[in-house]
């Protein structure tokens, strides 16, 4: 019997899938709660998808034996850490995918914000050429961009950023040596550092206990208030309410945000009823380039595992 890879994903992928599946693997397509999921989990060596949520003591019992989780995304706050740990099966995120999709997010949602891209757009469909008033806008050149959490997408974020003429620095618990922060063009900063000082502050971290509303009301107090807020990581990152206060109040002077405490939000969030907000639907990473990357690497994973080689890009708690 081939080693079974059971898919868990979208439907817009599960063409991609087929065409990429490795030769001598059974690639099953299936959905949790459906009438072939038990049977599927029964036979699966190899599990993939956007399924950190499923990682759970019911998952190892229904699946006895799984040799890999793999996720096609980047975080896994949904996993049961003290679970997977019991059970021994290594789980590894996409390997970076989707970190030019976000990186270029990012800086989507820095030229929006800093170019009131959204108040343009509304103005001229609205007949209004230049709008009652015209705001003021700003370029991204010459402002200091401070990088919360400097992994994969933080890196290739510094580099487009670099491109526009942004000064970069950076905070990490895992500092750079100076060789590699001269290649980059960055330099280390201590969190509040990077705060009181960044023109824009964008967020590039895992959720986890240490970072769950690690950008909270006395944080934004820090900012400037000519500066913005970027937000490609997890909603619960920033305390949501804060900043909400903080930008009604100009105590900042913008943000763009891809996540939310709540997704989808419920129609009565208060963002909605600021214009120094762009907001997205938790879209930074999934391109069609970016979806085929995932794949790539998942079944990359898959085959060293069925090597007996060690997986790529396990998760820190498990590695």
């Amino acid at each position: 019997m081939a080693p079974r890879i059971a898919l868990i994903t979208p439907p817009d992928a599960h063409e991609m899938a087929r065409e990429m599946t490795p030769s001598g693997f059974e690639l099953v397509i299936t959905t949790p709660g459906s009438a072939g999921y038990a049977a599927a989990l029964a036979e699966t060596e190899y599990l993939v998808g956007f399924v950190d949520m499923l990682v759970k003591e019911t998952l190892y019992q229904a699946a006895p034996r799984l040799k890999l989780i793999q996720l096609l995304s980047a975080g896994y706050d949904r996993a049961d850490i003290g679970a997977a740990r019991r059970a021994g099966v290594p789980i590894a995120n996409n390997g970076g995918a989707n970190a030019v999709a976000v990186a270029e997010h990012a800086l989507l949602l820095m030229l929006a914000v800093s170019r009131r891209l959204i108040w343009q757009h509304a103005s001229v469909s609205a007949g209004r050429w230049r709008g009652n008033n015209t705001p003021r806008v700003h370029e991204l050149r010459g402002k200091t961009l401070g990088i919360v959490g400097l992994g994969t997408i933080g890196k290739k974020t510094a580099r487009l950023a670099a491109a526009f003429g942004m000064p970069v620095q950076y905070y990490d618990i895992a500092r750079l040596s100076e060789d590699a922060e001269d290649a980059l063009g960055v330099r280390f900063r201590l969190f509040r550092e990077i705060l009181r000082t960044s023109d824009v502050v964008s967020l590039h971290v895992p959720l986890n206990d240490t970072t769950r509303h690690m950008v909270g009301a006395a944080e934004l107090a820090l900012m400037k208030p000519t500066s913005i807020l970027i937000n490609t990581s997890r909603g619960l990152v920033v305390d949501e309410q804060a900043l909400c206060k903080a930008l009604s109040a100009g105590a900042i002077a913008g943000a763009g945000l891809d996540v939310f405490d709540e997704e989808p939000p419920p129609s009565d969030n208060p963002l909605f009823r600021l214009d120094n907000v762009v907001l997205t639907a938790h879209l930074a990473g999934p391109t069609w380039e970016s979806n085929t990357a995932r794949l790539r690497n998942a079944f990359d994973n898959v085959q060293r595992v069925a090597r007996g080689e060690t997986p790529l890009w396990v998760i820190p708690e498990l590695g």
